[in-house]
């Protein structure tokens, strides 16, 4: 079992658009063929567009593209720009001759309060980022929808650190599953093979980490998180054919990876989402979706590990390697 990129799924381009005048973005994956798509979606805070027509029984199979931006609600403009790039090149769902409609659904991170929160990714910013997908580089860190994603909020911004976009994939044989992540967490973000925090709150009190987990263990009815400016957003992608309701599967079984290294995950104030695609022919048997649930959660969780350690300091908010040094 080898672990590389997202871009190792085929019919898949991923690109970013990041921001120069603050903190923010949107990424893109461009499903120029089609890719059948479900999601599954976990947190309460969420900010979305068209996820309904992943519901399995709607008669929507597949997208042409997925959108995962910062900006809050208004960020969700730059799926016109999405739209366009795909229309211009004759893509999407053919209605006549002339005219086809692109399918885009797309989910939204937090991230107004850093810099100047009138900045928000438009129209242009989402045909930048399809513009720049590739189907070979896929930079990590301070990028695209991560550019503005910080971790570790339960005493506020003022405590927290840097997140970011991070991906990572897993090949078993000819079945390759891939994921990516942009982690803007209200929770800590840790190693699961020794539980050491790795990003998250800062202690106003002591040096290093305040411990998100254990100040709720120590005061549950004391303290009061946030609204919600936060969210974990991940997709999950494989070349194995499976249909809507085995992808809504996968979806929700990827969702563990999740756990395994944010804590807590899922609040209130998180809209934690995972997109699923499946963009090739390989065939599986029924009892194999278990399995691809499986190495997508593992591929969930690499990717968020991934994120903080590609993640680049910003004035405010310290990364996990000004903390740490990476494990060797």
């Amino acid at each position: 079992m080898l672990e590389s990129s997202f871009l190792d799924v085929p019919g898949l381009k991923v690109g970013h658009f990041t921001d120069p005048r603050r903190p923010t973005g949107c990424t893109v994956i461009l499903c120029e063929g089609g890719a059948n798509a479900a999601v599954s979606v976990r947190g309460y805070s969420t900010g979305t567009r068209e996820t309904q027509l992943l519901d399995p029984l709607q008669s929507i199979r597949q997208v042409h593209a997925l959108l995962l931006t910062g900006g809050s609600t208004f960020g969700l403009d730059a799926c016109a720009g999405v739209l366009r790039y795909l229309e211009e090149r004759g893509l999407g769902f053919e209605i006549s001759r002339e005219l086809r409609v692109p399918i885009v659904p797309a989910a939204v991170i937090f991230d107004l309060l850093l810099g100047d929160g009138r900045i928000r990714p438009d129209s242009q910013a989402g045909y930048q980022a399809c513009c720049h997908a590739s189907l070979d580089f896929l930079p990590e860190g301070n990028v695209g929808a991560g550019a503005g994603a910080t971790v570790g909020k339960i005493f506020g911004n003022a405590w927290a650190m840097k997140g970011g976009f991070g991906h990572s994939s897993l090949r078993c044989g000819e079945l390759v599953v891939g994921a990516m992540a942009v982690v803007n967490a209200f929770g800590d973000i840790c190693d699961p093979a020794d539980g050491r925090l790795l990003a998250g709150a800062r202690s106003p009190h002591h040096a290093g980490f305040a411990d998100t987990w254990s100040c709720f263990l120590g005061d549950p009815l004391g303290l009061r998180p946030g609204f919600g400016a936060n969210t974990t957003l991940g997709c999950i992608a494989t070349n194995a054919s499976l249909e809507k309701p085995a992808l809504t599967q996968v979806a929700e079984m990827c969702q563990s990876g999740l756990p395994r290294t944010i804590r807590p995950v899922h609040t209130l104030v998180d809209g934690d989402l995972v997109f699923a695609l499946s963009t090739g022919a390989l065939p599986v048997a029924e009892w194999a979706v278990t399995a691809i649930g499986i190495l997508a959660a593992e591929a969930l969780s690499r990717a968020v590990l991934r994120a903080v350690w590609a993640a680049d300091p910003i004035p405010g908010y310290p990364c996990a390697r000004d903390f740490l040094a990476p494990r060797r």
